[in-house]
């Protein structure tokens, strides 16, 4: 018996206990990665729209290929306790299983194959490099670096019903409206303004998984 027949999961501090943009930013030095980790909580809190502060740090971060790919080990390590099994269940039982994310696209799609996600399922930011592995820029005209992005992106899939969105970030509950349910994860950080909107509240993936399939 499962309750949804499709799971929307965010990635940072969700499917992985890193805030990507946060890490990069600290190759910068203390005082970079103290101004992005501000702006971190105050967009995943809601108290400023994210449009307001992507390009910005995209431009002061800077990263460059390798550094991205750096990255992307690092979303693997730091992968969620219990959330390989739980997604390798989840498949067994034919669920439906897509990430979106604010993140950068070429960072997490090592995680993604490491919990068996299909690359065409993973919807986040593209980053450009030079012949060099130079930053050379973002796709600025991506949804994901906007406010309502989220759910603008899952409202324009085509989801087997019913559908679970999973994440710890404001982004993540305004997909609410365009889904079945909205389950707030407190896993790595809990943010009040996002429980206070959520149908459910998890702790770790033993919990999803008994939501989900119990």
């Amino acid at each position: 018996m499962k309750r949804f027949n499709s799971i929307i999961f965010d990635v940072d501090s969700t499917l992985s206990g890193v805030e990507g943009i946060d890490w990069l930013a600290a190759l910068r030095g203390p005082e970079v990665e103290a101004w992005s980790a501000t702006l971190t909580v105050q967009a995943m809190e809601g108290i400023i729209p994210i449009d307001a502060v992507y390009g910005e740090r995209m431009h002061v971060v800077k990263p460059t290929r390798a550094e991205i790919e750096q990255l992307g080990k690092i979303y693997v390590d730091r992968i969620a306790t219990g959330a390989r099994e739980t997604l390798a269940t989840f498949r067994e039982h034919d669920i439906e299983l897509v990430m979106v994310s604010g993140g950068l696209r070429e960072a997490i799609l090592p995680l993604a194959k490491e919990l068996g996600v299909d690359p065409q399922q993973v919807h986040a930011v593209s980053v450009f490099f030079d012949k060099n592995g130079e930053y050379k820029g973002f796709d600025d005209q991506s949804v994901f670096t906007r406010q309502n992005g989220k759910r603008t992106a899952v409202n324009e899939m085509v989801l087997k019903a019913p559908v679970l969105a999973v994440g710890d970030g404001m982004t993540d509950s305004e997909i609410k409206p365009v889904v079945h349910s909205f389950a707030a994860f407190t896993g790595f950080m809990r943010r009040e303004p996002v429980v206070e909107r959520a149908d459910y509240v998890i702790e770790n993936f033993a919990q999803l998984r008994q939501l989900v399939l119990e």
